[in-house]
């Protein structure tokens, strides 16, 4: 790569933006204006966040003793409230006999009184019974002979001879906002009222009222002294807003500079220059982190300066600490390069910038989800989400901006290194884009669906295209979405026969064998059982079954960090013991080795690797097969395994050209975990052999390291044997390739200097 050529690019573009107003807009002035606006909306519409008073219907006031006092001219006594101004929220409207607010009077007030609330003519109601100050007088001097009778040493009375304890009744609906309102301000009330009831009776027996509440907890605020009041609330705040500046900030200008150029018809003339592709790539990857950047930082001081302002309104919220803006400034390039890159492919995907435009709400359907998890309390940071890419930075960043710099320091390298590598490959995926000439000169037409469908069936290939894949995997997972939530949960070996059936045959192979059927001239050959395929066969299928048992400790191993990493719920456990109902273990090995096996492999690395092979590229097919391969594993451990190992299936799939050879793998590691179930203490102490290969400290058992470690050589030898077989490649892979074998020659020098 000449960086003087990247240079001239990233310089043409700095110079063709800042003559763009809407990106300048965009970019510089909405940030300065929106915040302070923002205030200002606020401080107009504060007046309608003051609490409204609501109406109260009291029936049976007169039936209340006169001490302590429940009401004070005709409202709450103010003396029950912490705010005396807060007894003029509740509006109190009485009905007593002889009471002129109904005509005629009912002949069951309380039934009126509950329709009166219903209908919305009160927010809610408290009724007391006729004979609530009796009761209460009654209760209280039966209370008061027992404690006498304790104090004399005598026999207290025991609970069968105490009244029932007097209870108010109050009226309210949840389906009425204002109505659960009201009912919270009455509880409030109604508690410190019983309160001062209870004291009057511990004053009546000679007891102090503090009796009943000897202490009262305070609080010492240590944030107050070191500075940092509030920021729990900046702590989740701001991560998530700073990805959603570094997003949106990157995703206009990289909608300009490739949909833009397309519109304008500016791109071929780019393309024609003696720059590489990788050289353009970068020269606009800078200039949109660049505007990226500059979103973020200008949107910091602007909320920085408007929260100056506001943070004199709000007594509670401290003001931005100075080192969480410091560490939010590290993490910008990181995010910037992440997010330029992505939106930078997306945006070359785009015939127009209307089109462009389209992308964004998928790619914030992704970003969103994975930035609010760390807004959730009982997510923390561990090694477990630090591996996790979007989230990671967001709990690092909330860490920071908390002052745990402790736990800043411990996941750096983990956090740091997964976004670099995120970038990384996000960057390759906008290389990729600029060298497909198919995505830079699409025409700009309109898309029908019907048309699509139409032109998918009549046109159909030997094998099926890229969007027929993407097309069969989204029904699969959207069938296992409706199924999870419809299908009854397992119960006996009978429930999960019905339970792998459903989904193996009814939501996995049936699509596929449909569409296998529709969308290709070649079913054979887009489920890799073509002749080729049965005659390398004989030799790889052996040699999967081999890989297989090799890759076991290993995969072992794995599975055990992950569930440490990401500990194992209940769904998991429950699925243990489902296990453990199958009669023998040759009913499990057919239910959960041999079946998943081949439905999951005619899927996964028949159609829908078939499809991700005519993108180009042989890794990203055998990623997107994998993907989906995981996705359609509910439980979260369960997912991340199986795409580790669905990428083993996918390489061997093209290498060999031969389902066989991946259904012989998938059943051989399928049947090896299932017999990890059988492995006891009874057992290892009959097989002394299999118990030296073990360790049994820990209660469990795992394998030993140097059996790791030499099972995973001589795994590596097997898939070096897999290397060397001779594969198809399909027509674009091959045109990618002479591309790639072109920027190749294109980097060396045609002479001297």
């Amino acid at each position: 790569m000449r960086w003087a050529n990247t240079k001239l690019i990233f310089l043409r573009e700095i110079r063709d933006q800042l003559r763009d107003r809407r990106t300048l807009f965009m970019i510089a002035v909405l940030p300065m204006l929106m915040y302070p606006l923002l205030g200002m909306v606020y401080f107009q519409i504060a007046q309608f966040l003051r609490e409204k008073p609501t109406s109260v219907l009291v029936l049976g006031a007169l039936n209340l003793p006169e001490s302590p006092p429940l009401f004070e001219n005709d409202r709450f006594s103010p003396t029950l409230f912490s705010k005396p101004q807060a007894a003029d929220l509740l509006n109190l409207t009485f009905y007593n006999q002889g009471s002129d607010l109904w005509t005629p009077a009912p002949e069951d007030p309380l039934e009126k009184a509950r329709e009166a609330v219903r209908t919305g003519q009160f927010d809610a109601a408290i009724w007391f019974p006729s004979n609530f100050a009796d009761e209460l007088d009654r209760f209280r001097l039966v209370s008061e002979s027992g404690v006498l009778e304790v104090r004399k040493g005598e026999e207290a009375v025991g609970p069968e001879t105490l009244p029932s304890i007097p209870r108010p009744e109050v009226i309210y609906t949840t389906s009425n906002e204002k109505s659960q309102i009201t009912f919270s301000r009455l509880q409030r009330v109604l508690h410190s009222w019983n309160k001062a009831i209870g004291k009057r009776n511990l004053a009546a027996v000679g007891l102090a009222p503090e009796a009943a509440l000897p202490f009262e907890i305070q609080g010492d605020d240590l944030a107050e002294a070191a500075g940092t009041r509030g920021m729990a609330i900046w702590a989740k705040l701001l991560p998530v807003m700073l990805l959603l500046w570094a997003l949106t900030g990157a995703f206009y200008p990289a909608i300009d500079l490739c949909a833009g150029e397309k519109e304008r018809g500016t791109l071929e003339t780019l393309l024609c220059s003696p720059a590489l592709r990788s050289e353009i790539v970068v020269g606009k990857l800078l200039t949109v982190m660049l505007f990226s950047m500059a979103t973020v930082i200008l949107n910091l001081i602007s909320i920085g300066i408007t929260g100056l302002f506001l943070m004199k309104q709000m007594p509670g919220i401290g003001p931005v600490p100075l080192a969480a803006v410091g560490w939010l400034l590290v993490v910008l390039v990181p995010v910037s390069a992440l997010f330029g890159a992505l939106c930078l492919a997306l945006a070359a995907m785009a015939r127009s910038s209307k089109e462009g435009q389209y992308y964004l709400m998928p790619l914030l359907l992704i970003v969103m989800p994975l930035a609010i998890l760390p807004m959730i309390p009982s997510v923390e940071m561990n090694l477990g989400f630090s591996l996790i890419p979007i989230t990671n930075l967001c709990l690092w960043l909330r860490s920071a901006v908390e002052g745990q710099y402790a736990v800043l320091l411990k996941y750096a390298v983990p956090v740091l290194g997964v976004t670099v590598v995120c970038c990384f490959f996000s960057i390759r995926w906008a290389v990729d884009q600029f060298n497909r000439e198919s995505v830079l000169f699409s025409e700009n037409e309109r898309n029908d669906l019907g048309l699509w469908l139409r032109h998918m069936v009549r046109d159909r290939q030997p094998t099926p295209k890229v969007g027929a894949a993407f097309l069969a995997g989204a029904l699969i997972l959207v069938a296992m979405f409706f199924l999870g939530l419809t299908m009854p949960v397992p119960e006996g070996f009978g429930g999960l026969v019905r339970t792998v059936m459903v989904t193996q045959l009814g939501v996995i192979v049936a699509p596929i064998l449909i569409l296998t059927f529709l969308l290709t001239t070649r079913p054979a050959k887009t489920l890799l059982l073509n002749r080729p395929a049965w005659r390398v066969a004989w030799k790889t299928v052996p040699m999967a079954i081999l890989l297989a048992a090799l890759l076991h400790p290993l995969a072992f191993a794995i599975q055990a960090l992950i569930a440490r990493l990401y500990p194992i719920g209940p769904e998991a456990q429950a699925l243990q013991g489902l296990i453990a109902s199958v009669p023998s273990f040759w009913q499990l090995f057919l239910l959960a080795a041999v079946t998943p096996a081949i439905c999951e492999e005619l899927a996964f690395r028949g159609f829908l690797l078939s499809g991700f092979r005519h993108s180009g590229h042989k890794w990203q097919a055998i990623a997107l097969s994998a993907i989906f391969f995981g996705m359609t594993h509910t439980i979260v451990q369960q997912s991340i395994m199986t795409m580790m190992v669905g990428l083993v299936l996918g390489y061997l799939a093209i290498q060999s050209g031969s389902l066989l050879t991946t259904i012989a793998y998938h059943m051989t590691h399928n049947g090896l975990a299932l017999m990890t179930t059988l492995v006891t203490p009874e057992l290892l102490a009959r097989h002394r052999w299999f118990a030296s290969l073990v360790d049994t400290a820990d209660g469990g058992y795992s394998y030993q390291t140097p059996v790791v470690i030499v099972t995973t050589l001589l795994a590596i030898v097997v898939f070096g044997w897999f290397y060397r077989l001779q594969h198809g490649e399909t027509d674009e892979e091959q045109l990618q390739g002479a591309i790639h074998h072109g920027q190749a020659l294109g980097d060396e020098p045609l002479g001297p200097e």
